[in-house]
C-alpha cells in the first residue's frame, strides 16, 4: 500500500459512516482536527468526534475525491494532502448546505496495519 491510498481508503470508509475504521487508521496515539472544529487526541476521543459529526453535520455527506499529492520523507513517514468536496450536509433542523471544500493534511507511518495517520487534519477550503 502507498501514501496515497490512505486518502481513497479514508473515502470509502467514509462514505460507509464506519467510524470504526476510520479511527483504525489513525495511530493509538493519534491527533485529529475535525470538519467541525473538534480536536482528538487518541482513538478513542477520534472515534467520539466522528461518531458525533456522522450523527449530525454529515450524516448524508458525500466526499468526491480530488487532488492529491504524498511526499515521503522516509521510507516509513509521508505528508499526504488530498482535496476532497463535500455535499449533502445537513443543519440541526435537516437543510441542505451545501456544498465545501475539504482539504486531508496527514502525517503518515508504517505499521503492521499499513500507513496510519499520528496527526490528521481535515479542514474545510475556499473552493
Amino acid at each position: 500500500m502507498e501514501p496515497e491510498d490512505f486518502a481513497r481508503q479514508f473515502a470509502i470508509l467514509w462514505s460507509r459512516r464506519d467510524v470504526q475504521g476510520l479511527a483504525a487508521m489513525m495511530t493509538g496515539d493519534a491527533d485529529m482536527l475535525t470538519l467541525t472544529g473538534v480536536w482528538a487526541e487518541g482513538q478513542k476521543a477520534i472515534l467520539a468526534a466522528l461518531d458525533s459529526e456522522f450523527s449530525g453535520i454529515f450524516s448524508r455527506a458525500r466526499l468526491v475525491t480530488g487532488r492529491a499529492k504524498a511526499r515521503r520523507i522516509n521510507a516509513d513517514t509521508a505528508v499526504l494532502h488530498q482535496r476532497f468536496v463535500l455535499s449533502g450536509l445537513v443543519d440541526a433542523e435537516g437543510n441542505d448546505m451545501g456544498r465545501i471544500g475539504a482539504l486531508l493534511v496527514a502525517t503518515l507511518t508504517t505499521s503492521p496495519q499499513g500507513w496510519q495517520a499520528v496527526a490528521l487534519q481535515f479542514c474545510a477550503t475556499e473552493g
